[in-house]
């Protein structure tokens, strides 16, 4: 007879943190191509948007990004042109991203309408409710950061 194997303590927290992060994507990735982006792009785009631009490594530390999807994603947003990309005259190594005209007006159009379309789904929600919630993924988020092996 084999024996049972012992559930973690964690099992339903994990279980309905998988779900919630699905459930936002699923919210947030229809609306953002609506506005004929993907989610990493809209990442980019509402990140340079009401700045005069960053460098690579800024928007790589700003954005939910990793740095070896970036150059990806801005190669597509250059294509699109929706940003340029030139290179850093206080640092000649790096490059800055900007956005273009057309950037910023998708920028203007697309991240009200998002941001707006994902606030709606917390309207039930009071102030103290959210704020509790943010105060208990910011821990979630913490505890899990902290106990990476290095």
């Amino acid at each position: 007879m084999t024996q049972a194997i012992p559930l973690p303590r964690t099992r339903e927290l994990i279980r309905e943190l998988v779900r919630a992060y699905q459930a936002f994507e699923q919210l947030s990735n229809n609306r953002i191509r609506q506005h004929g982006l993907t989610h990493a792009q809209f990442d980019v785009i509402a990140t340079l948007g009401n700045t005069a631009g960053m460098s690579c490594k800024t928007l790589s530390e700003k954005t939910l990004i990793t740095k070896g999807t970036l150059t990806g994603v801005l190669d597509r947003l250059l294509e699109k042109q929706l940003i340029t990309r030139t290179v850093d005259a206080n640092d000649r190594r790096s490059l800055f991203v900007v956005l273009t005209e057309q950037g910023d007006a998708l920028f203007r159009q697309a991240f009200p309408d998002v941001a707006g379309h994902i606030s709606r789904a917390f309207d039930h929600m009071s102030d103290s409710e959210l704020a509790t919630a943010s105060a208990l993924l910011h821990q979630l988020r913490q505890a899990m950061e902290h106990s990476q092996e290095p």
